[in-house]
């Protein structure tokens, strides 16, 4: 597997399908390997099972068995702890030593800085994981879960469900197809979220709550007091815990360009704009360009993120020509292509699988979608979250590629795609489709754990895609200028203080290594 470079399992996790390497009459070998027959159930722990770990978790137990679960904070993995008559563990480690052996693979959505350390705990013990976006807070954790997949063959998948979403797929086909022509310039926009940035202050300290066992939740971390800034959302914005929006949306809105141009390591980052710099928090705003070399026939492109951009503002980028064009399309719009329109779970012809929670409505007077439920802190940059969207200016959720002979645009996980102007799409055609379609992002997965190939979203693919973005936010942390980037030594050549946020700092004891 070592010998096996990484664009096979790109194409191998897209184009062959569930057959496992060996064909199908190999699953029973595999089975000897830590793999199970496909009517076999797993058996699942889920650690986090609030917020987004919950939704995973409960996405597992639809086929698989759950046989333990873990959360720090009682209230917020409340649900979750409650839906499923399995031990119960508020320690990781715990959970791990006393039912390991019993546990097949692993669902973890929990805070960003410790996605890194537990995953590895699960790997090392022969687990497979499914690690919630943006994978790593650091390039040097997301290199090392990469190393360790492969270390522990072990089957992995990242929760960025727009990989399995058939527009994603749909927008790769239309640009490898020679629709646009050769693209060298890209942009990508994340929409203001609504935990804290540029804090230029630690928030107070304050009582931590019972339920809350603040030693575990802070892990490898150091030490700081308790606040209520942190818990259960805001740490998103606090650049040792989370990466902004930067893992909370660009992690989804950049996926159609990660994928379509086969982006690896960028040469160089800049961060040319940046508002409300924070050594604390992530930015209000600001824009960070990637330069990435040519990639086979594809010549070099250089890559745009627009963090936070609101119509109005020089965040934003106005597309060439397209001054009275609506930028992003609505999601699921290939129905009317001929292509089943898909949806966020799957992408195929089913969309989520049956029996998939619908989600309520917001409650009136409650915080804005994303902050966290009912009682959290919102915290808004300066402007607010911006208004209804400007023609000709790419705002929100999406992305858009510059080709010598067109222009396409993505919105939000991926979930739309079109050519622009409108009346080019409504003329088009789209190409043969040329790669399989995700049977749902769970399923993907679990269907790997079994002996099929590797997911779409393995970390062979999405390792090298968390790497680049987890430079962008350490281009913003260090605010407007140039870094060299030697993405084979994982080091930057003309800045040292960058290098320090390239790994992060451990509490002792909990330092990591394969």
């Amino acid at each position: 597997m070592e010998s096996v470079p990484r664009r096979h399992f790109f194409f191998g996790s897209l184009l062959a399908g569930a057959v496992p390497m060996g064909g199908y009459g190999s699953v029973t070998s595999l089975k000897s390997l830590g793999y199970k027959p496909y009517y076999d159930k797993l058996n699942v722990a889920g650690i986090g099972c609030g917020g987004q770990g919950g939704a995973d978790l409960n996405d597992a137990a639809r086929t698989e068995n759950v046989v333990a679960l873990c959360d720090v904070d009682e209230v917020r993995g409340a649900a979750g702890l409650a839906r499923y008559k399995a031990p119960k563990y508020k320690d990781f480690r715990v959970m791990l030593d006393k039912e390991g052996k019993n546990i097949d693979a692993c669902t973890i959505g929990i805070p960003d800085f410790m996605h890194a350390t537990v995953a590895l705990a699960c790997m090392q013990r022969g687990i497979h994981v499914y690690v919630e976006k943006p994978l790593t807070r650091t390039p040097w954790e997301a290199r090392l879960l990469q190393d360790a997949a492969v270390k522990y063959k072990v089957a992995t998948q990242m929760g960025n469900q727009g990989f399995s979403h058939e527009c994603n797929r749909v927008a790769a086909e239309i640009l490898w197809s020679g629709e646009i022509g050769e693209v060298t310039e890209a942009h990508i926009s994340a929409s203001p979220g609504t935990h804290p940035t540029g804090l230029q202050e630690p928030p107070p300290a304050t009582a931590a709550p019972s339920t809350l066992d603040w030693e575990l939740w802070l892990g490898g971390a150091a030490y700081r007091p308790f606040s209520s800034a942190y818990v259960p959302y805001n740490w998103r914005g606090f650049l040792d815990f989370g990466t902004g929006q930067v893992g909370n949306w660009a992690t989804h809105t950049a996926g159609p360009v990660h994928t379509a141009l086969q982006l690896g390591a960028p040469t160089s980052i800049e961060c040319v704009r940046v508002e409300g710099h924070s050594k604390i928090t992530m930015p209000h705003r600001g824009v960070v360009r990637l330069d990435f070399p040519a990639r086979g026939k594809m010549p070099p492109v250089r890559v745009f993120y627009h963090d936070s951009a609101r119509a109005g503002d020089p965040e934003a980028y106005a597309v060439p020509g397209m001054e009275n064009e609506t930028i992003l399309p609505p999601t699921n719009n290939l129905g009317d292509k001929g292509r089943p329109a898909g949806g966020r779970q799957g992408g195929g012809p089913g969309g989520p699988p049956a029996g998939a929670p619908k989600r309520g409505p917001r409650p009136e007077g409650g915080p804005p979608m994303g902050a966290g439920g009912p009682g959290v802190p919102v915290y808004l940059p300066p402007g607010g979250r911006g208004g209804a969207a400007q023609p000709g200016v790419l705002t929100g959720n999406g992305s858009v590629f510059i080709g010598t002979k067109g222009v396409m645009a993505t919105s939000s996980r991926g979930e739309g795609v079109w050519l622009l102007p409108s009346a080019r799409w409504q003329e088009y055609r789209l190409p043969p489709q040329l790669l399989t379609r995700s049977p749902g992002h769970m399923l993907d997965w679990i269907r790997a754990c079994k002996g099929g190939e590797p997911s779409c979203s393995d970390f062979s693919v999405t390792a090298p895609f968390a790497e680049w973005l987890a430079l962008i936010v350490i281009a913003e942390r260090m605010g407007p200028g140039r870094l060299d980037w030697d993405s084979r030594n994982m080091r930057f050549t003309n800045n040292a203080e960058a290098n320090k946020y390239v790994k992060p700092e451990f509490r002792k004891g909990w330092e990591l290594k394969l």
